[in-house]
């Protein structure tokens, strides 16, 4: 009884946290919400026995991804007033894309309710996972050797997203003062310091 209520109060938050992602006015508001979705994914892990996951997601996604999303929006100067303004053009294409990801999201939950014990694997038919064995090991063997080529261009697509974000963080600006490291090394103490002799008594006229 527990754990079927801690169930619909994960998800329930979680559902509440998704869509307050998309409808906030506000995009600091929205990752806030967005770190509260991953906190309570987490706790849904925790409930499928799934510790490592769980602890992956607060720490990878809340601690870095969400935190990264954070400093972005709120160092780019961005006029969301103008994005919105195209909003409805791209409201049907957008529902017909978010219908066919939802109908994408129900068959396989539907195929996947017959036989939860089975992980289909690409290539290798119905594997059955032992019981003797952690689901850190069991990821690790699957990740690593049937996906390890997915995980590769994960990995390639998250290097992408940051030299963007850089990109985007450090783009020319009127005003903005840089710092040149060429220029500061190749500085002289004759050319930084000035020693001035001061007399007992008097001061230093500027």
């Amino acid at each position: 009884m527990i754990a079927a209520l801690a169930f619909y109060m994960f998800a329930g938050l979680a559902i509440f946290a998704g869509l307050m992602v998309v409808v906030s006015r506000n995009p600091v508001h929205s990752v806030l919400f967005l770190i509260l979705a991953f906190f309570n994914a987490a706790g849904l892990f925790v409930l499928l026995g799934a510790e490592f996951l769980a602890m992956i997601l607060i720490i990878v996604y809340v601690g870095a991804v969400a935190v990264l999303f954070l400093f972005v929006v709120m160092m780019l100067d961005i006029d969301f007033s103008e994005l919105r303004q195209g909003f409805q053009q791209y409201l049907p294409l957008g529902g017909l894309v978010g219908m066919i990801v939802l109908g994408e999201l129900l068959l396989v939950l539907a195929s996947g309710l017959g036989r939860p014990e089975m992980v289909r694997i690409p290539g290798s038919g119905a594997v059955r996972i032992a019981q003797d064995v952690e689901n850190t090991a069991a990821m690790g063997q699957v990740l690593f050797t049937d996906y390890i080529y997915l995980f590769q261009a994960a990995g390639m697509i998250l290097l992408v997203s940051m030299i963007g974000a850089i990109v985007l963080a450090h783009r020319t600006r009127p005003g903005v003062k840089k710092q040149i490291i060429a220029d500061q090394v190749a500085r002289t103490p004759a050319e930084s310091i000035e020693l001035i002799k001061v007399e007992t008594g008097k001061g230093v006229k500027m």
